[in-house]
């Protein structure tokens, strides 16, 4: 009798094992077509990849351009003693101006992409550090703006225009322009 309750409990075991083990089979099933669903839309998402580079150089552009433009058609006495209020030389107000004015300029036609986007993130850095860490880390509202500006240029500067850029027929895949996602 205690045989036959036992080969009854085993029996059990084995069926309720069966059955999580088909459970487990739908659901791992049911993710791998999840996936093949997403990676779809994955690969959608990668064909709006140039135009993606596009906006964002442009509005970049367009910011620096804006940015600058007031460094360099109002850059007297009181611009210069801005600078100098956070330690930089006062002629570096026409320096910054001609960066972030022609910077943004090559950014938006996508020419020479790579290095304006380079020097942008560099002077945004020394932006960051002289003039909006006065108050510390803590203080994201006085440095979110600077630093959104020179991630972006730095993500910029290392992904490339793409290919709705001047780069791209005049440097193919090559330092200049956009690589190519294969």
């Amino acid at each position: 009798m205690a045989r036959i309750l036992h080969e009854s409990a085993v029996d059990a075991a084995v069926s309720a094992t069966e059955n999580n083990f088909l459970i487990e089979c739908r659901e791992f099933r049911a993710r791998i077509e999840a996936g093949r669903r997403e990676g779809f839309r994955v690969k959608r998402l990668d064909a709006l990849q140039p135009v993606a580079l596009f906006l964002l150089r442009a509005a970049l552009g367009i910011i620096f351009i804006a940015h600058g433009y007031p460094k360099l058609a109002h850059s007297g006495a009181g611009m210069q003693q801005f600078f100098v209020g956070h330690g930089l030389p006062g002629m570096l107000v026409y320096v910054a101006g001609i960066v972030e004015v022609f910077g943004g300029g090559l950014l938006i036609l996508g020419l020479f992409t790579r290095a304006a986007a380079l020097l942008l993130a560099i002077e945004m850095g020394v932006a960051l550090w002289k003039v909006h860490s006065a108050r510390g880390y803590l203080a994201v509202h006085e440095y979110e703006f600077p630093l959104a500006l020179a991630v972006a240029c730095f993500a910029l500067a290392a992904v490339g225009p793409g290919l709705l850029s001047i780069d791209h027929p005049l440097f193919g895949g090559k330092s200049g322009g956009a690589r190519s996602n294969k």
